[in-house]
């Protein structure tokens, strides 16, 4: 697909005829795209730590770490900086390419925003990418992220717009699209995606896709993740997404945004080697790699190696 091919026009329509397609049909298109913009057989791997547990006054109905639900979650301030490279060396020697970490905040303060550059530099110092989600960030703090040497700045847009007060109240729709435009004018690479099964239409699925195509520029991370129910939450109970719609999602993302990397993310301990299988053939080039995402269970690194050898995969070098 050449350059003046990507659009950022799709309508929602559009995206639920890609999404109503036959599955061979769909994945074949999606694997001829991701086969000429992205290695074949190679994974991309990231690691994730959360840097500050806990706490969070939003109200974000899938996670365990909002104040406004007892979900049992270890609460922790933000660790100290010879915790968080510790972590990325095991990380690193593990196969991951890229560090991520998260802290459950609405908005950072400038001097919380000022102890992540720090931890910023010293995980790039160990020759890894960084990544950080904080929550919403002013023009200045993306700055100073971007000069302590951030690469990614992960902040999904969760749902589509007509579903997404369904899910979150104290925040708008607005209030994340602001801080991606912040984040891409101070030249840190974006990482956004969305979260499916949490009770969404596919029509709501469609429209979050769109969105995601038709910001000003693709994301270069485009995560996918699949709810992890959390007991204590307000999606705990919600009826399962079948792992082929899933798959569906990823091939869609694939064809809408060729450039972008799509991530297969959160809830991947609920899916069989074989429907990660179609997701990667789909177009994922990218995993969360070790035991934990924040505060909810990953597969092992040793079992998404076993299941890379199974499938001829091989990660991403340094």
């Amino acid at each position: 697909m050449s350059a003046q091919e990507i659009r950022h026009d799709w309508t929602v329509e559009e995206v639920l005829g890609l999404l109503d397609r036959p599955l061979n049909d769909l994945l074949f298109e999606a694997q001829a795209i991701h086969r000429r913009r992205h290695p074949a057989n190679e994974v991309q791997i990231s690691t994730l730590l959360s840097i500050k547990t806990g706490g969070c006054p939003e109200d974000c109905k899938y996670c365990p770490q909002s104040v406004h639900y007892d979900t049992g979650v270890d609460t922790h301030n933000v660790l100290p900086v010879e915790d968080v490279v510790t972590a990325a060396g095991r990380a690193r020697a593990a196969g991951a390419t890229r560090f991520c970490m998260g802290a459950a905040w609405r908005a950072p303060t400038n001097s919380q925003t000022s102890r992540v550059s720090e931890l910023v530099r010293a995980v790039k110092a160990t020759g890894m990418e960084t990544c950080v989600t904080l929550g919403m960030l002013t023009a200045e703090q993306a700055r100073e992220l971007a000069d302590a040497g951030l690469d990614y700045y992960n902040h999904n847009l969760d749902t589509s717009p007509e579903y997404y007060g369904e899910i979150i109240t104290t925040r708008s729709y607005q209030d994340r699209l602001d801080t991606l435009a912040h984040v891409r004018a101070a030249g840190v690479n974006v990482c956004c995606g969305g979260i499916v099964g949490m009770g969404e239409s596919r029509t709501d699925r469609a429209g979050l896709l769109a969105q995601l195509a038709n910001l000003p520029e693709h994301p270069e991370s485009v995560p996918i993740n699949n709810l992890v129910q959390v007991e204590g939450t307000p999606l705990h109970g919600t009826d399962t997404l079948p792992p082929l719609e899933l798959v569906r999602c990823v091939a869609v993302a694939r064809i809408l945004m060729p450039g972008s990397v799509i991530r297969l993310s959160a809830g991947r301990t609920e899916l069989s080697d074989e429907a990660q299988a179609l997701c990667f053939m789909a177009g994922a080039g990218s995993i969360f790699c070790g035991d934990r995402l924040l505060t909810t269970p990953n597969p092992e690194f040793n079992d998404d190696m076993e299941m890379f050898e199974d499938l001829g995969l091989a990660a991403q070098p340094l």
